[in-house]
């Protein structure tokens, strides 16, 4: 199916690595320009170069979203791109749960999920008006429905997202800029296995040293019966950046197995 995306601009926010990264090459597969972001150099232009080898245009811009300022020069930097769909899929997560998260943490996980997805979507949004169409596009989490005791503080950040998500679309009506949210369940990425390797060195064997099948019985039961992949996030993100998708708004897609069930 051709999504008539050649030609299209798009940044990634966090395509470094992980899925950010398989979201980036897939938006290339379908003849995007990519914008390229994260904060380290040799790992960004490894990325760009593979979205180049696919014959579209690829760039690099660095920064921390969370330190002052940057958040807003990298969207500069994307309008001046011609970026016209915005991936905000840059966020961390730390375990946390009810009994040992400090404010600290809190504020953290707000600061890392939240504000720079804010800070980027409102500097990037005039030009999308202007232009008359785009796409914004945020990544959320199954925690979201799902609330995960050892991630209270990244399960209510990404949570927030989705909220702003819906209130997002509601205030671009009639602009022909979309706002939609995918929400990843449990994707294999390296970060997954470092988290399991964490627990395991903390005295937790939650993970560690098992298969996929005995995670998913034991970690992610879900009616699909396996992980997700970072393609299965990225095809979810090419549609909703596509124009077949100008019909689909304000919604959460959850890309997750089956594994919060349904509303």
């Amino acid at each position: 199916m051709d999504l008539q995306l050649a030609g299209q601009g798009a940044l990634v926010t966090g395509s470094s690595s992980g899925i950010g990264a398989t979201i980036a090459e897939t938006l290339a597969d379908e003849g995007c320009n990519v914008l390229v972001h994260g904060r380290s150099a040799g790992a960004a232009a490894a990325v760009a170069e593979r979205v180049a080898a696919r014959g579209v245009r690829a760039e690099v811009v660095l920064g921390d979203l969370t330190e002052p300022g940057v958040a807003e020069q990298v969207a500069l930097t994307a309008r001046d791109f011609g970026a016209h769909i915005l991936v905000n899929n840059a966020g961390p997560f730390a375990e946390h749960d009810w009994d040992s998260s400090q404010p600290s943490d809190w504020r953290a996980a707000f600061e890392g999920n939240v504000l720079p997805t804010v800070r980027v979507s409102q500097t990037l949004l005039p030009s999308l008006r202007a232009h008359g169409w785009g796409r914004v596009i945020t990544i959320g989490s199954r925690a979201v429905r799902t609330p995960l005791p050892n991630m209270v503080t990244y399960s209510a950040a990404k949570a927030a997202v989705v909220n702003m998500t819906t209130s997002l679309a509601r205030h671009l009506a009639g602009t022909g800029v979309t706002a939609n949210c995918v929400s990843p369940g449990v994707i294999v990425t390296p970060s997954m296995y470092r988290m399991f390797e964490e627990r395991a060195a903390a005295g937790g064997d939650e993970g560690a040293g098992r298969d996929e099948a005995d995670i998913v019985a034991e970690y992610a039961p879900n009616p699909s019966g396996r992980l997700g992949r970072p393609q299965d996030i990225a095809a979810a993100v090419a549609y909703l950046a596509s124009p077949l998708a100008d019909y689909v708004n304000g919604i959460e897609l959850r890309v997750d197995g089956g594994i919060t069930g349904t509303p």
